[in-house]
């Protein structure tokens, strides 16, 4: 108990920030304070503690074995004091704040249009900062902190450290141009088969849900465009033999064109989620909760 005189209840708040953040100037951010009185701040805690806490490794900021052991009792003590002395509130309205998210142009499309319209109206002041990488490095940047909420196709179960919750169940369509089609609108399996195909991976080496698929009945398609990215994917299929077996979200919109054909892929390809995953230190924060249902509800209406 005499060690809790020593220490200022507001040095826990900035220790706290600084684990999150792994970054001085996004914790001073967070905590509206000055970058210098942040490193202050953390010089004297690491004479608290006596330890570094936080130590500079490949040009980014790690935590120490120390700090890890830190982090889940302060942020359950300072969760608890918090409710203890003023209940959690978020008023969007007046919020100002910069929300990281991870997710891949697919999340992309089907998020962020919906989002970034109810966040204008709702809460201007809020911010975001979207990064795209694998999925492994999604992952991993949530559980760094570096990430507040990834959104994509992630392993069921994912790890066990980490929060995720199902926003939808996806399913597959092919596209290809209309007038490359047999009057039924659709290709057999073996035309399917015969034609070149458009894969969007992230890396060349990713097999993504259909080739496994494929390989389990011993065959193979042959693509003749690999690209990293969806956005293009559907406008290169008009003029072209090209067939492109994509989700069928990232079709919306594309009946419109008459020179393109949507019809169902010609073998059984499993649906998959979308999630969205986060730390459970980021439960405490009425914010982030408030975050999560807002990209719930906007999903499931759309």
């Amino acid at each position: 108990m005499n060690n809790l005189r020593r220490i200022d209840l507001n040095l826990l708040v900035t220790l706290h920030a600084l684990l999150v953040e792994k970054h001085i100037s996004r914790a001073a951010l967070r905590l509206h304070r000055s970058q210098p009185a942040v490193s202050h701040a953390l010089a004297h805690l690491r004479k608290l503690f006596d330890d570094p806490l936080l130590v500079r490794r490949s040009g980014k900021l790690e935590l120490t074995a120390r700090a890890h052991e830190l982090m889940q009792p302060l942020t359950e003590a300072l969760g608890q004091l918090g409710a203890l002395l003023e209940p959690p509130r978020f008023d969007p309205s007046r919020a100002e704040r910069t929300f990281r998210l991870a997710m891949s142009d697919y999340g992309a499309r089907v998020v962020l249009p919906g989002l970034v319209r109810t966040l204008r109206q709702m809460a201007p002041g809020v911010e975001l900062a979207v990064s795209q990488a694998s999925r492994e490095a999604m992952l991993a940047d949530v559980m760094d902190g570096e990430t507040d909420l990834a959104l994509g196709v992630f392993p069921d179960p994912g790890p066990a450290s980490l929060r995720s919750q199902t926003l939808f169940t996806e399913s597959f369509a092919c596209l290809a141009d209309a007038s490359t089609l047999p009057e039924s609108g659709v290709l057999s399996r073996e035309a399917w088969l015969a034609r070149p195909h458009v894969l969007v991976a992230v890396r060349a080496a990713a097999d993504g849900e259909i080739d496994p698929v494929l390989a389990l009945e011993g065959l193979s398609r042959r693509v003749s465009v690999l690209l990293p990215h969806w956005s293009v994917a559907n406008e290169l299929i008009a003029g072209t033999d090209l067939v492109l077996t994509v989700a069928r979200r990232n079709l919306a919109g594309i009946d419109a064109d008459p020179r393109l054909k949507v019809f169902e892929p010609p073998l059984a390809i499993p649906p998959f989620d979308f999630r969205m995953v986060w730390h459970p230190r980021r439960d405490p924060d009425p914010a982030h909760g408030w975050l999560r249902q807002l990209v719930t509800d906007l999903v499931t209406e759309s």
